[in-house]
């Protein structure tokens, strides 16, 4: 399943709020479709949204008419800022658009219509990155699953939350293509249900065995002894190791170390933000209050109640046996193995 496709100048997204009862496309040919694809998940994680911002600039940039070079990078850089307002945490959406810019900026063209191509161009190269990049990840993560794994994931960090394969689900793919014997347990994680959603889809259709628990059993299938390790994705990763991903991903990495499992991350070196040097920096989003006070519609709360609802946490360093990234594998002192990776 595609989570997203170019199609004739147009950007179909796969509505992933809409999985697992219906399978739809929204076709995008407009910045503020993206925009709000972007901001309601309906495309989500953090490969994907930078490679649908990519494009999303790509069809914002057809649409301006502009008399030469300078006035045509303004118009793109403010389509650029209404796309990186969407989601803050989420490195890769920052870092595609300032590729994009970045590229268009040190062009020597001058023609407008050369300059529209070679931004869509990019933004193809960005979506086929991302796929080699995911493939490069899990023949790397998969050396480090032992023949015969339980593995516990938080989220989705798959597929759909990148251009194809998937990050931490990509390493368990790879793992069973090279033979090994691969079960995952899934997380629900509340309060979108990401993992319930979308994690066991994909690993259903994979013919993967899939088992899903609550949030709040992930302590008690370690103590059982029930999984030999966590692979968990992330949407930023601070130049010490510090990983912001899926909220509830610090609660998950605390009990894998109390419990003596290893606790993996998997994310492209383009999730890496070497301009911080710790989580504190990470700004964290704030979702609407209905997302936790409600579910399938439905109040589950009292009128009234405050709520709290960070839709990500940071998992300290310290608590992360490795990263693996699309050059290879990192182990701490992350400041320095990750700085050496990205040389």
């Amino acid at each position: 399943m595609d989570t997203m496709r170019w199609n004739n100048g147009c950007l179909e997204i796969l509505d992933q709020t809409l999985l697992p009862e219906k399978i739809e496309y929204i076709n995008c040919r407009e910045v503020p479709t993206v925009c709000d694809a972007i901001y309601r998940l309906s495309v989500r994680g953090a490969p994907a949204i930078g490679a649908a911002a990519a494009y999303g600039l790509a069809l914002g940039a057809r649409e301006i008419e502009a008399a030469n070079k300078g006035q045509f990078i303004a118009a793109v850089e403010k389509i650029a800022t209404q796309l990186n307002a969407t989601r803050p945490t989420a490195v890769n959406l920052k870092w595609a658009l300032e590729r994009m810019l970045g590229l268009l900026r040190q062009n020597n063209s001058g023609d407008v219509a050369t300059l529209k191509e070679l931004l869509l161009d990019e933004a193809h190269t960005i979506y086929r990155e991302d796929l080699a990049s995911n493939r490069r990840m899990g023949a790397y993560g998969q050396s480090l699953l032992p023949q015969k794994a339980a593995v516990l994931t938080h989220c989705n960090a798959g597929a759909l939350a990148t251009a194809g394969v998937g990050t931490a689900l990509g390493v368990i793919r790879a793992a069973r293509d090279a033979g090994k014997d691969v079960s995952v347990f899934a997380d629900e994680t509340r309060p979108l249900l990401q993992g319930a959603r979308l994690t066991t889809w994909e690993m259903l259709q994979e013919k993967i065995p899939v088992t899903l628990l609550t949030d709040n059993m992930a302590g008690y299938l370690m103590a059982r002894g029930m999984v030999d390790l966590v692979i968990v994705g992330a949407d930023r990763i601070a130049g010490n190791g510090d990983v912001a991903n899926k909220i509830g991903t610090y609660g998950v990495a605390v009990l894998a170390k109390e419990h003596g499992i290893p606790f993996y991350v998997a994310a492209p070196m383009s999730t890496i933000d070497f301009n911080i040097s710790s989580g504190l920096d990470i700004p964290i989003e704030e979702r609407d209050e209905r997302e936790v006070t409600h579910f399938a519609g439905c109040r589950v709360a009292p009128e009234g109640v405050k709520v709290w609802n960070p839709a990500f946490d940071v998992t300290p360093a310290r608590l992360v046996t490795a990263i693996i990234t699309d050059r290879g594998v990192a182990y701490p002192p992350y400041s320095e193995t990750l700085a050496a990776l990205n040389k």
